[in-house]
């Protein structure tokens, strides 16, 4: 019995609170909690998933802005009146996250959201030939 009180566990919630209130003396660890992304290349265009669970459509913005494409969301809990006794309350966030997407027009990318997932079609930059034209000189 004492072997199993003195073990440590995986998980130390006093340890895990400094961590969140302290994250610039102790770094970020791990991978990023909040929009974890896929991309996948196809033959014509490039299709991100984007993973933001919990959320509704309206808390999701997206921007393209010199070549970036900055998709942020926000997300608040609304209190009706009465008073709660709430020790600790997390549904209320923000996060942001910019990808380089290059020359594309805004009106060329679809975005889609459904089951937590945001899907954003982004087309390939096509090449511009340089066409040759002689000049005359006059």
């Amino acid at each position: 019995m004492k072997n199993e009180l003195s073990r440590k566990s995986d998980f130390d919630f006093f340890d895990e609170a400094m961590h969140d209130f302290f994250t610039p003396f102790y770094g970020r660890r791990g991978v990023q909690k909040y929009m974890r992304t896929d991309i996948k290349e196809n033959e014509n265009d490039y299709l991100m998933e984007v993973e933001l669970p919990g959320l509704d459509k309206q808390d999701i913005h997206i921007e393209l802005k010199d070549g970036y494409l900055n998709i942020s969301a926000s997300k608040s809990e609304k209190q009706e009146g009465g008073k709660d006794n709430y020790i600790h309350r997390e549904r209320s966030f923000s996060c942001q996250r910019s990808y380089y997407v290059g020359d594309v027009r805004s009106e060329d990318i679809k975005a889609k959201y459904e089951n937590g997932i945001l899907q954003v079609v982004i087309p390939k930059l096509t090449e511009q030939k340089e066409i040759n034209s002689r000049i005359e000189i006059e």
